[in-house]
Formats: C-alpha cells, structure tokens, sequence
C-alpha cells in the first residue's frame, strides 16, 4: 500500500458500506458519506464496463461502487492533487488499485480524456452557485462553483459536457445535487445531448420536502423521462429499512 501523501494534513480512517469500504481522508474538508453512496447504488454498470467519476475526491463514490460489482474499470479524475494521491492510498488499502486509473487534473480540460471511452460517467459536482463559500479550499471547490483561480469548481453544465464527451452511445451520466438545481440540471444534461432524464427525489422523512436528489440521463436518449417515487432516508427507527439496504448492504438502487 502506498504511503499517505504528505500534504494531506490530518486525515482519519472511515468506514462506509458496513465495513466493506476503507477511507482516508482528511479532517478538513468535504467528508464522503452519504450522497457517495447514493451515488454509486445508482450507477447501472455491469461487469467488464468502464465507469468515469469526475472530482473523486478521495475515493469513496468508486470504491463503493466496486464494492457492489468487483469486475469494473475505474476511470477517476480529481483536480486537488493532494486527494488524488490519498484516493490512490484508499484503491490500494481496498486492494483495487489494478482496477482504478486516477488521472490529477481537471475535468473541463478537454485534453485530459482525450480518446478515452466509458460505458458510465458520474459525479458529485460543487452544490451550489452561489452563497457563503467555506474558508478552507478544499471544501469550497467542493461545494461551490466559480473561478478556478480562487480554488471553486466548474459550473454544472461544464461538468455535464466534459463527462458526455467520452460517453458511449446510451451511457449513463448521474449526479447527485441538491433537489433545488432540478432545473439547471436538466438543462445542462440535454445541453450535453443526454436525454430520458430519471429522476429519484431523496426524503429525510417521508412527507418531508426532498434535499436531495439523483438525477440520471442517457446520451443520445429520446425515452420520456421518468421520475421515480423517491427515497424515505429515515422513518420513526431511524434509517428506513430501503436506506438500510443501501447503505450497509451494497443494494443497488437502479433509476430505469
């Protein structure tokens, strides 16, 4: 296993999936938990396809995901060359490291994929554009968009473009954003020519207004889109028995 990079500062060792996922990363920062895997229950791979996740952090959404199907290929792309090397770190602690290829730079240069293709594409882009933005820079080029050089992320529909570009025909391209970007995200999605949009709304409760959602389209699709009943993340025991599933047992959450 290789060594944890220098310029990570303090990081702690997680656990997600009931153990069956090992993280590093660090105090400061955006920390994965559960919208990484949200995201990855919802990815459709099968066995043998190459999936792309942009802005991998440390990791947590690929390793999830090769959790639930071992036979993959991981293409992973992370600006911050400090989480980059601990996502290396996190691949070679889950004994992943021959499936993953995690390339330091960022995801709108269109270079840095060039004649690449995937079968799926993902991301957990920056929520939000605009608002306070978090002192520290990791976190900020996590949650919020805006110019590169103060350290922010790309706006959606970049993120849309750049994951699209290697996309094969009928691939799927999901995020996970906050329900209030429902608009921009459709918006940037068939910018990026990806169509039949599905939408799965997550609850805190159910009853309770959606904070979050996974939203899901195919490149070059014309199917209607299709929107799902939602996720209850919790009822009156705690995490709903759908959730539960999801978050300790690896259950997929498939959105067509």
């Amino acid at each position: 296993m290789p060594p944890l990079p220098d310029a990570t500062g303090d990081t702690t060792e997680d656990t997600l999936l009931g153990g069956r996922v090992r993280l590093r990363q660090p105090v400061q920062g955006l920390r994965a938990g559960l919208d990484a895997v949200l995201l990855a229950a919802s990815i459709p791979a099968r066995p043998g396809q190459t999936v792309l996740e942009a802005g991998c952090g440390t990791g947590a959404v690929f390793l999830c995901l090769l959790a639930r199907v071992p036979d993959l290929h991981i293409l992973a792309v992370e600006r911050e060359p400090e989480l980059a090397e601990l996502a290396r770190h996190n691949a070679a602690a889950n004994n992943v490291a021959d499936r993953v290829t995690i390339l330091t730079g960022d995801i709108t240069d269109p270079a840095l994929l060039q004649e690449r293709r995937v079968h799926h594409a993902c991301a957990n882009p920056p929520y939000w554009p605009g608002g306070t933005r978090p002192p520290t820079r990791l976190r900020a080029a996590a949650t919020h968009e805006g110019p590169p050089h103060l350290g922010h992320g790309p706006a959606l529909e970049l993120w849309a473009a750049a994951l699209a570009a290697p996309l094969a025909h009928k691939g799927s391209l999901t995020f996970v954003l906050p329900a209030g970007r429902l608009t921009e995200a459709a918006l940037a999605l068939h910018a990026a020519r990806c169509g039949g949009l599905a939408l799965l709304p997550c609850w805190p409760r159910a009853g309770q207004p959606a904070r979050r959602m996974l939203v899901q389209a195919r490149k070059h699709s014309r199917q209607p889109d299709h929107l799902h009943p939602g996720l209850a993340l919790h009822d009156d025991a705690g995490w709903s028995p759908q959730a539960n599933a999801i978050l300790r047992d690896a259950a997929a959450l498939p959105l067509r």
